[in-house]
């Protein structure tokens, strides 16, 4: 049997083509929570050879979102109304993991977070958290 949750992420996430450019991956999803994971590609790297800040920012804000769509209302989708990153380390590593969490749903804002961590074989290291809101609008 197919959870509907996951469905509905994964319908709004596969008509995604920035997140395809990214190779990035639906790994979890559950209520309040989903987890997106995206190599550090060669094309997704800044000068000094690190994951670029863009590729934490775009999967962090995705995951925080998604996190909030798992808790909209049927026939809307969600987008970011404001969102802030703070960069701790240099993503070095493998892949990034970005880990959305729906902090509190409201009818017309939510708000959410996203750590980001990169990876390197098991070992992690958290490289960027976000804060932000989202708000629910109709398909």
């Amino acid at each position: 049997m197919t959870d509907p949750l996951f469905t509905r992420i994964r319908t709004s996430f596969d008509a995604s083509p920035m997140l395809a450019t990214l190779g990035a991956r639906l790994t979890e999803v559950a209520e309040g929570r989903v987890e997106i994971r995206a190599p550090i590609l060669p094309g997704s790297r800044q000068q000094q050879g690190f994951g670029h800040a863009g590729l934490s920012f775009t999967i962090g804000d995705t995951a925080a979102g998604y996190a909030a769509l798992t808790r909209a209302p049927a026939g809307h989708e969600v987008v970011t109304v404001e969102i802030k990153i703070n960069l701790l380390a240099p993503a070095m590593g493998d892949e990034l993991v970005a880990t959305g969490h729906l902090i509190r749903a409201g009818r017309s804002l939510s708000v959410v977070t996203a750590e980001v961590v990169a990876m390197t074989g098991d070992r992690a290291k958290t490289v960027a958290l976000l804060q932000g809101t989202m708000m629910p609008v109709p398909l």
